[in-house]
């Protein structure tokens, strides 16, 4: 009777533990993609109708654009859920298709680190941009 018991219980003692079964581990990394991609449909309307009505503009008038609060703001969500939503869905596929736990894990992080770094620099350049005026 005592084995039946055990071989009922498919979970492993620490997934018991901390509540956390197969099926609910990747829970807010679907989330958070799904939220990045609904954020950016709006973000990126906004940006691509801007950015033809800025272009061909001179420096000083996009700087003056880019200098409004708003659109400072809008500028940096969109950049900040571009940045995010490129490296979960990177993510994604390195864990789907790459072998090897330490090839990787190791892509994993150069895609974290690339994603934060070029993030920095973008939000940088726009607060240089908004800063001219």
């Amino acid at each position: 009777m005592a084995a039946a018991n055990k071989i009922a219980v498919m979970r492993s003692e620490l997934g018991r533990v901390r509540a956390l079964g197969a099926g609910r581990a990747g829970t807010a990394h679907w989330w958070a993609q799904r939220v990045t991609a609904v954020a950016l449909v709006p973000l990126t309307i906004w940006f691509v109708i801007d950015a033809l009505r800025l272009a061909g503009l001179p420096r000083s008038v996009v700087a003056h654009w880019a200098s409004h609060p708003i659109n400072a703001a809008l500028l940096a969500a969109l950049v900040l859920a571009t940045f995010h939503h490129a490296q979960l869905g990177l993510r994604v596929v390195v864990e789907d298709y790459v072998h090897g736990e330490r090839t990787r894990m190791a892509l994993v992080l150069l895609i974290q680190g690339a994603a934060a770094i070029l993030c920095l620099i973008s939000l940088i350049a726009i607060v240089r941009l908004a800063t001219v005026v």
